[in-house]
Protein backbone atom coordinates (compact mmCIF):
# COMPACT_ATOMS: atom_id res chain seq x y z
CA UNK A 1 0.00 0.00 0.00
CA UNK A 2 1.30 3.28 -0.84
CA UNK A 3 0.91 5.71 2.49
CA UNK A 4 3.70 8.40 1.32
CA UNK A 5 2.02 12.18 1.99
CA UNK A 6 1.78 13.07 -1.70
CA UNK A 7 -0.16 10.16 -2.63
CA UNK A 8 -2.47 10.51 0.63
CA UNK A 9 -2.71 14.37 0.00
CA UNK A 10 -4.43 13.81 -3.14
CA UNK A 11 -7.12 12.36 -4.83
CA UNK A 12 -6.91 9.68 -7.49
CA UNK A 13 -8.52 9.30 -10.79
CA UNK A 14 -8.65 7.07 -13.75
CA UNK A 15 -6.81 3.97 -12.78
CA UNK A 16 -5.03 5.27 -9.99
CA UNK A 17 -7.86 4.43 -8.02
CA UNK A 18 -6.79 0.78 -8.52
CA UNK A 19 -3.87 1.67 -6.56
CA UNK A 20 -3.83 4.25 -4.12
CA UNK A 21 -4.61 3.30 -0.52
CA UNK A 22 -8.42 3.86 0.82
CA UNK A 23 -9.53 3.54 -3.36
CA UNK A 24 -8.25 -0.20 -3.51
CA UNK A 25 -11.48 -1.18 -0.94
CA UNK A 26 -14.06 -0.58 -3.53
CA UNK A 27 -14.30 -3.10 -5.41
CA UNK A 28 -14.24 -5.82 -2.55
CA UNK A 29 -17.13 -3.12 -0.53
CA UNK A 30 -19.20 -3.84 -3.94
CA UNK A 31 -18.58 -7.45 -4.44
CA UNK A 32 -19.35 -8.30 -0.75
CA UNK A 33 -22.05 -5.26 -0.21
CA UNK A 34 -23.59 -7.58 -3.78
CA UNK A 35 -23.14 -10.91 -1.47
CA UNK A 36 -24.86 -9.58 1.18
CA UNK A 37 -27.74 -8.34 -0.61
CA UNK A 38 -28.18 -10.79 -3.27
CA UNK A 39 -28.10 -13.83 0.06
CA UNK A 40 -30.36 -11.91 1.98
CA UNK A 41 -33.07 -11.29 -1.05
CA UNK A 42 -33.05 -15.39 -1.99
CA UNK A 43 -34.47 -16.47 1.31
CA UNK A 44 -37.52 -15.81 2.98
CA UNK A 45 -38.00 -12.48 4.64
CA UNK A 46 -39.23 -12.77 7.83
CA UNK A 47 -39.53 -11.26 9.79
CA UNK A 48 -39.65 -8.05 7.25
CA UNK A 49 -38.74 -5.06 9.34
CA UNK A 50 -35.20 -6.46 10.29
CA UNK A 51 -34.66 -7.80 6.91
CA UNK A 52 -35.53 -4.84 5.23
CA UNK A 53 -33.03 -2.50 6.74
CA UNK A 54 -30.27 -5.21 5.93
CA UNK A 55 -31.91 -4.81 2.33
CA UNK A 56 -31.77 -0.79 2.19
CA UNK A 57 -28.34 -1.00 3.70
CA UNK A 58 -27.02 -3.61 1.31
CA UNK A 59 -28.53 -1.78 -1.55
CA UNK A 60 -27.95 1.72 -0.73
CA UNK A 61 -24.50 1.14 0.03
CA UNK A 62 -24.14 -0.80 -3.17
CA UNK A 63 -25.35 1.92 -5.58
CA UNK A 64 -23.50 4.78 -3.60
CA UNK A 65 -20.48 3.01 -3.26
CA UNK A 66 -20.71 2.32 -7.37
CA UNK A 67 -21.54 5.75 -8.36
CA UNK A 68 -18.86 6.88 -5.78
CA UNK A 69 -16.06 4.33 -8.11
CA UNK A 70 -17.27 6.18 -11.04
CA UNK A 71 -17.16 9.21 -9.85
CA UNK A 72 -13.55 9.22 -8.64
CA UNK A 73 -12.95 7.16 -12.14
CA UNK A 74 -14.21 9.80 -13.66
CA UNK A 75 -12.06 12.62 -11.79
CA UNK A 76 -14.90 14.64 -10.94
CA UNK A 77 -14.31 15.23 -7.31
CA UNK A 78 -11.19 17.86 -9.08
CA UNK A 79 -8.53 16.93 -6.57
CA UNK A 80 -10.86 19.04 -3.68
CA UNK A 81 -10.47 18.64 -0.12
CA UNK A 82 -14.09 18.81 0.46
CA UNK A 83 -14.51 15.66 -1.47
CA UNK A 84 -12.42 13.74 0.67
CA UNK A 85 -14.33 14.72 3.81
CA UNK A 86 -17.11 13.49 1.77
CA UNK A 87 -15.43 10.45 0.88
CA UNK A 88 -14.64 10.30 5.12
CA UNK A 89 -18.00 10.77 6.19
CA UNK A 90 -19.76 8.70 3.31
CA UNK A 91 -17.75 5.64 4.50
CA UNK A 92 -18.19 6.44 8.17
CA UNK A 93 -22.09 6.36 7.50
CA UNK A 94 -21.65 2.86 5.51
CA UNK A 95 -19.57 1.60 8.17
CA UNK A 96 -22.04 2.14 10.70
CA UNK A 97 -25.49 1.47 8.69
CA UNK A 98 -23.55 -2.07 7.66
CA UNK A 99 -22.27 -2.65 11.37
CA UNK A 100 -26.38 -2.31 12.12
CA UNK A 101 -27.08 -4.20 9.22
CA UNK A 102 -24.85 -6.89 10.44
CA UNK A 103 -25.73 -6.95 14.04
CA UNK A 104 -29.90 -7.42 13.43
CA UNK A 105 -29.07 -9.97 10.47
CA UNK A 106 -27.28 -11.94 13.11
CA UNK A 107 -29.99 -11.51 15.88
CA UNK A 108 -32.58 -12.65 13.04
CA UNK A 109 -30.25 -15.55 12.24
CA UNK A 110 -29.69 -16.91 15.91
CA UNK A 111 -33.59 -16.82 16.51
CA UNK A 112 -34.19 -18.88 13.03
CA UNK A 113 -32.12 -22.16 13.45
CA UNK A 114 -34.86 -23.95 13.99
CA UNK A 115 -36.00 -23.39 10.23
CA UNK A 116 -35.23 -24.91 7.18
CA UNK A 117 -31.19 -26.23 6.95
CA UNK A 118 -30.39 -24.78 3.56
CA UNK A 119 -32.02 -20.66 4.55
CA UNK A 120 -30.40 -21.00 8.05
CA UNK A 121 -27.02 -21.43 6.15
CA UNK A 122 -27.48 -18.77 3.56
CA UNK A 123 -28.38 -16.51 6.36
CA UNK A 124 -25.23 -17.51 7.73
CA UNK A 125 -23.05 -16.57 4.83
CA UNK A 126 -25.25 -13.33 4.19
CA UNK A 127 -23.61 -12.44 8.17
CA UNK A 128 -20.39 -13.57 7.51
CA UNK A 129 -20.15 -11.33 4.45
CA UNK A 130 -22.23 -8.39 6.27
CA UNK A 131 -19.64 -8.48 9.08
CA UNK A 132 -16.90 -8.48 6.31
CA UNK A 133 -18.26 -5.83 4.24
CA UNK A 134 -18.34 -3.91 7.30
CA UNK A 135 -14.56 -4.38 8.07
CA UNK A 136 -13.87 -3.40 4.54
CA UNK A 137 -16.07 0.36 4.93
CA UNK A 138 -14.64 0.34 8.59
CA UNK A 139 -10.95 0.17 7.48
CA UNK A 140 -11.69 2.46 4.32
CA UNK A 141 -12.83 5.23 6.45
CA UNK A 142 -10.16 5.12 8.70
CA UNK A 143 -7.53 5.86 5.55
CA UNK A 144 -10.04 8.36 4.24
CA UNK A 145 -9.54 9.85 7.19
CA UNK A 146 -5.83 9.74 7.19
CA UNK A 147 -5.76 11.54 3.62
CA UNK A 148 -8.51 13.82 4.46
CA UNK A 149 -6.37 14.84 7.19
CA UNK A 150 -3.00 15.28 4.59
CA UNK A 151 -5.26 17.42 2.42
Amino acid sequence: MVTNTSVMGSLPSGLGICTTAPDIFYLPELVFGGLVWILVASTYVSPPNPLGWVMFVSVFCFVMTFLWLIIFAAGGHKNSSSWAAADFAYHGLAAFFYLSAAVALAYITFWSKFGPIKTYKIDIAAVVFAYVTTLLYFVHTILSSIRWKHF
